[in-house]
């Protein structure tokens, strides 16, 4: 039976991390709120900017070309693979790396082995976990999620729609979590460039949108579709934050909950080796005063 000072140590050990996960728990679900509240006013804009893109992409019309649209051979491709800057929110990183994986290996694994492709981590994590992995890796951005905001996220995402049209990468794919509800998050692997048209999109119907534009077609759309991408990536951003606090919550309760169920055991634990002891001083007392009463 253990010995009553170390379950005690135990005791107080455990008493101690579940006051610490108790804590973050608190802190994420403050962080959670402001998250969820950004990504929740973000997402009928993104939508419906996409939609936008996706149906002007769509569009025959030889007097507008999509640069962001250009569809050539992946000889080159980037990988933007989002996560946290922290850990201790259960699997929300590891499914990221697993997605990444399976991404590269189902479709770019001759561009792998060719060393054309390129890794741009943003978060700590991803940074730490490719940078052991000796990837080729861009990371001026990893970074982001210590100052979020658009004009940060929107230099990143100039920095790969410029790399696209200067033919550095063929294609971009963004891997990330999207956020759900406080326990779930939806893993996204997503094409970015070259930009996908809504008749290619197999989930979604072809629009028939006639739009008017105003003052003119041309001026319009060069406007419209860098600033529907550099959305499109700041949303990103914005789901895989909101998803990880939510995580971080969800992991935190359940490390809080554990914590409770194993200060039961030894609390249980405890007392009964404090029992055994007790019991074991009496009868050493008893069987000490029956030695006297027979001498």
């Amino acid at each position: 039976m253990a010995n009553l000072k170390e379950v005690k140590s135990r005791i107080a050990s455990v008493s101690s991390t579940q006051q610490i996960t108790k804590a973050m728990k608190m802190v994420a679900a403050a962080k959670l709120r402001k998250a969820q509240d950004l990504i929740i006013r973000m997402r009928p804009y993104a939508q419906k900017m996409s939609e936008v893109l996706q149906n002007v992409s769509a569009d025959n019309d030889r007097e507008v070309v999509n640069p962001y649209a250009e569809k050539r051979s992946a000889r080159n491709v980037l990988v933007v693979v989002i996560t946290s800057d922290k850990g201790l929110c259960g699997a929300f990183n590891s499914s990221v790396f697993k997605a990444t994986s399976q991404l590269i290996n189902d479709k770019y694994n001759a561009v792998r082995e060719s060393g054309n492709l390129t890794i741009m981590p943003i978060g700590k994590r991803s940074l730490d976990f490719y940078t052991r992995a000796g990837v080729k890796l861009v990371d001026h951005y990893a970074k982001l999620f210590g100052s979020l905001s658009f004009n940060h996220a929107r230099k990143a995402a100039e920095f790969v729609m410029d790399g696209f049209l200067a033919e550095k990468f063929d294609r971009v794919d963004i891997v990330y979590n999207e956020f759900k509800n406080v326990a779930t998050q939806i893993l996204q692997t997503e094409q970015f460039l070259p930009v996908v048209s809504s008749g290619e999109q197999d989930h979604q119907k072809t629009s028939a949108t006639d739009y008017i534009y105003e003052p003119s077609k041309v001026e319009i759309i060069e406007e419209l579709i860098p600033k529907s991408l550099k959305v499109k990536f700041h949303t990103a951003l914005l789901e895989s934050n909101a998803a990880e606090q939510g995580a971080r919550m969800t992991a935190m309760d359940k490390a809080t909950e554990n914590a409770g169920e194993l200060l039961k055991e030894l609390k249980l634990t405890y007392n009964r080796t404090r029992q055994a002891a007790i019991t074991k001083e009496i009868l050493e007392i008893v069987a000490g005063a029956e030695a006297l009463s027979t001498n």
